[in-house]
């Protein structure tokens, strides 16, 4: 089916829309300062080795020094520092003469401490395991891996594998596959989940891509400075070419003259194939508001989504799994209610494949489909179902109709979902979805004024809390509280705090 895809960029934020047939199939959002720096690849210098904890510090540029074990070098490193020669440049990537990484057997490299690996003002490549935290500075590798779409580059290994979340007997014909097509190039590549089906071609063209980017890096590391950030994981407009793009792509529409300059240039050194899509949006009207993009973001951040017919879906998304609840509605169309039930549910299918991808929805799914009494009409819901969920790029599992009526199936967590990018629990409610009433915060307050009447013994209790609780206390619940009043023998004085949610409030003793 054909797709475009448009790309809406401002400095603090990037938003990309996938949209086929006029409608928003997928939304993808980078905020600039919420990029971590994991992945990133550095010419770092060591600072200072650490015998004791078979550790060092690495300045990387960052505000902190990063951290480096012993256990997260190369394995095959051999130190060759005689007199802290510092020719002896290890396999951590900082190119010999001829631009290779410089390594010796691997005889002793594994038991060898750090203290005769490295040293102190040596240059060394490295890669951000975690990010800093607090006051921890951030942890480094030199076992450097580049991610594509379909594999993991491993640059300074050999190793041929698959992953291990591919079943078994599939694993070694891929395996067979991946080492016929990395047989000349060197360098070790890991299969990723998600290429467990694609094309020869496919796999040939990641290869290329990111051997392409590893000599890139390598001959940056021969002309820069320690502390230079050699290369840092691809922006989402990249990733765009990299992951989105495909033979349905119509066009790759970016509304920043800048960023589809830079976007141009990324294609024709890595993906030229793709540079003839992509196009500059000049248009008067934002680029989003062509396909109502940003109303269907909003749309997507509810829990009701109402189908064309007139039924809807109730969409729940809770740590443990997602819930999908289908309804008939006001649909009255068919002309019978076995007919009107398969028509909604027939609706739901399409609707629930596409809130999936567009809220990036993972992990467990049940749905609740409208009960239909009839084989051929449960059949007929689950295949389009299955046909809906066969246009996502993300891994679906999905079973039959449980002795229950539900549907369970599984979507692969890839990112956060939608909702959790762009929102935060409530306040309020911390995330319940509802907070108790009013009357049920005033009984509360009175049993809480009761149990400090019995420990301690003020002149008075002030109670602090919302308008519509105190207001309560002073109309319907005026004789409760008068009544607790007597029976403590202490006067009970009412204060109202605008700020205060509904089941917030204070008791203060005075």
């Amino acid at each position: 089916m054909a797709q475009d895809i448009l790309i809406n960029w401002s400095p603090q934020e990037t938003r990309v829309a996938v949209v086929e047939q006029g409608a928003v199939q997928e939304v993808h959002i980078e905020r600039t300062l919420e990029r971590g720096l994991v992945g990133n690849i550095y010419l770092g210098k060591v600072s200072r080795v650490l015998p004791g904890m078979q550790s060092a510090f690495i300045d990387v540029g960052l505000d902190r020094a990063a951290f480096l074990h012993v256990a997260d070098l190369l394995p095959n490193i051999t130190a060759r520092h005689a007199g802290k020669d510092k020719a002896s440049l290890v396999a951590s990537g900082q190119p010999a003469a001829d631009g290779a990484p410089t390594v010796s057997a691997p005889t002793t490299a594994a038991v060898l401490p750090i203290e005769r690996q490295i040293f102190e003002g040596q240059a060394l490549m490295v890669q951000v395991l975690k990010d800093p935290i607090g006051s921890k500075g951030a942890r480094l590798t030199a076992q450097i891996s580049i991610a594509g779409r379909l594999l993991v580059f491993l640059p300074q290994d050999k190793h041929i594998g698959v992953s291990q979340k591919i079943p078994y007997a599939q694993r070694e014909a891929l395996r067979q596959r991946l080492v016929a097509l990395t047989a000349e190039g060197g360098g070790g590549f890991i299969l990723r989940t998600n290429a467990e089906d694609a094309s020869d071609e496919e796999l040939a063209e990641d290869i290329a891509y990111l051997r392409k980017t590893w000599a890139h890096i390598k001959a940056a590391s021969t002309r820069q400075p320690p502390g230079t950030l050699l290369y840092q994981d691809l922006t989402l407009m990249q990733r765009v070419l990299r992951d989105l793009v495909s033979a349905q792509t119509q066009s790759i529409q970016v509304d920043s003259k800048e960023q589809y300059g830079l976007l141009q240039a990324f294609a024709r050194e890595y993906m030229p194939g793709t540079l003839d899509r992509i196009a500059h949006y000049s248009g008067e009207r934002p680029i989003f508001d062509l396909y109502h993009i940003d109303e269907d973001i909003a749309r997507a951040l509810g829990r009701r989504v109402d189908l064309k017919s007139g039924g809807y879906l109730v969409i729940d998304q809770t740590e443990a799994l997602t819930t999908v609840d289908v309804n008939t509605g006001g649909y009255v169309g068919a002309r019978n209610f076995d007919d009107t039930v398969f028509r909604t549910n027939l609706e739901a299918a399409q609707a629930i494949a596409r809130q999936l991808r567009l809220r990036n929805l993972g992990g467990i799914v049940i749905i609740d489909f409208i009960d239909m009494a009839r084989e051929d009409h449960r059949e007929a819901v689950l295949a389009e179902l299955r046909k809906q969920l066969a246009r996502d790029r993300v891994k679906t599992m999905i079973g039959g109709f449980s002795q229950l009526g539900l549907v369970e199936m599984t979507r692969k967590r890839t990112r956060e979902s939608l909702a959790q990018m762009l929102s935060e629990p409530c306040p309020a409610c911390a995330g319940k979805g509802h907070v108790k009433t009013a009357r049920s915060v005033c009984y509360d307050i009175l049993r809480e004024i009761l149990r400090e009447a019995r420990a301690f013994n003020p002149r008075e209790f002030r109670v602090v809390a919302a308008p519509q609780v105190v207001e309560l206390f002073l109309d319907e619940e005026s004789a409760h509280l008068a009544g607790l009043s007597d029976f403590i023998g202490k006067p009970i004085s009412l204060q109202s705090e605008s700020s205060m949610t509904q089941e917030q409030y204070d008791i203060v003793l005075l």
